[in-house]
């Protein structure tokens, strides 16, 4: 018996493990990525365009912007705002923590009675959206950063900068977004 002699290359069960192996290892490098594209966004990295939502979630405090009094009116003035967006009742955030409006990426602490800050909700690591505030800290749940609620500086890394501070006002027992 005579065997001819192939000009193809055969296909080895060893070759098909070794292929189906790096696939996977591209997949799971690929899942790894650390490029900062904020949470919620398209595939082309960006969030959606349409204005800040009155979602919200009330984990603990966001310091930012403003130390306003409750009802104050703001830089003296008495009349209603006109500005700005409504994220919600000042009443429903707790003193010693805040609450995280995630539709506006905005976190609002109350780490003293009648002291409100307002911080972005977005976590300076690799974009994140923060989602827990708990004993003084606002929390991202990626990879474990946490922020203080007084000012926003960072407790525990990966992150290394603060959350940046976001500019509100509290009128009439409302939290405004400005």
């Amino acid at each position: 018996m005579t065997t001819e002699p192939r000009d193809e290359p055969r296909t080895t069960r060893r070759g098909v493990l070794l292929g189906v192996g790096l696939a996977g290892l591209g997949g799971a490098l690929a899942g790894c990525s650390t490029a900062a594209v904020p949470y919620g966004a398209n595939e082309a990295g960006q969030l959606p365009s349409d204005g800040p939502a009155a979602g919200a979630s009330m984990m603990g405090t966001t310091s930012g912007g403003g130390n306003m009094q409750s009802g104050d009116g703001g830089m003296g003035s008495t009349a209603p705002m006109t500005q700005g967006t409504v994220l919600g009742e000042a009443k429903q955030i707790p003193v010693g923590g805040g609450m995280i409006f995630t539709a506006a990426q905005v976190v609002v602490t109350q780490p003293v009675k009648g002291k409100y800050h307002g911080f972005s909700a977005v976590c300076t690591h690799v974009g994140c959206i923060l989602n827990k505030i708990q004993n003084g800290s606002i929390d991202c749940p990626c990879h474990g950063s946490e922020f203080r609620i007084t000012d926003g500086s960072v407790i525990t890394g990966p992150a290394s900068g603060p959350l940046p501070k976001k500019k509100i006002k509290v009128v009439k027992g409302k939290v405004y977004l400005l």
